[in-house]
């Protein structure tokens, strides 16, 4: 089953409808969804290296454009952001976050935007927080496309032997990302 899901991913991810299909994730990533981009890129690079850039900057602006829908839901729905923030576990996120924005300001963006982290709980409370639109708007696309270009740039240059290695062995590298996902959740809960 797995190797099914794989080869319909890569599939997909070669198809004429997977930049669409990127855009609208990566949009509604930096919002409300809660499935990385990460997930459309990386096959989509594995399946057309040639086109890896164009996917990247589609990421980027969708990413960053959705970013700016969520800064939206916090300064002008800010009783749906709240909603949001506790449907991805930060029920107090609004102090939380508007407590980081005062101590590390813009590097709260460029740290948060680079890792794995949900943007969303990042685009929401800069809205809660009315954090400074203009260097929300620099610091996303400068972290955001730092992101998405390197990961590009990895898969593209050394993506054929990765996809041939996880081929190879993919019952166990699902295993490890499924601990790893485990791990990272109890890990997430211990600390908040």
């Amino acid at each position: 089953m797995l190797r099914k899901l794989y080869d319909w991913v890569i599939g997909l991810a070669g198809s004429r409808d997977a930049p669409k299909a990127l855009v609208a994730v990566s949009f509604a990533e930096s919002s409300f969804f809660p499935v990385p981009p990460d997930v459309m890129l990386a096959p989509m690079v594995l399946a057309r290296p040639e086109r890896a850039y164009l996917y990247a900057g589609l990421c980027t602006a969708a990413s960053v454009l959705g970013g700016l829908f969520g800064y939206a839901i916090g300064v002008f729905l800010e009783p749906l952001g709240h909603q949001i923030l506790a449907l991805f576990g930060h029920p107090e996120g609004q102090a939380e976050f508007h407590a980081w924005f005062e101590r590390w300001g813009v590097w709260i963006i460029l740290v948060k935007g680079l890792t794995p982290i949900p943007y969303k709980l990042v685009t929401i409370t800069a809205g809660l927080a009315r954090f400074d639109l203009f260097t929300f708007v620099w610091a996303s696309v400068l972290t955001r496309g730092a992101r998405f270009f390197l990961t590009a740039a990895l898969l593209k240059h050394f993506g054929p032997h990765i996809r041939a290695e996880v081929e190879r062995r993919m019952g166990l590298y699902a295993a490890l990302a499924a601990v790893l996902v485990v791990g990272v959740v109890v890990a997430l809960k211990a600390v908040g």
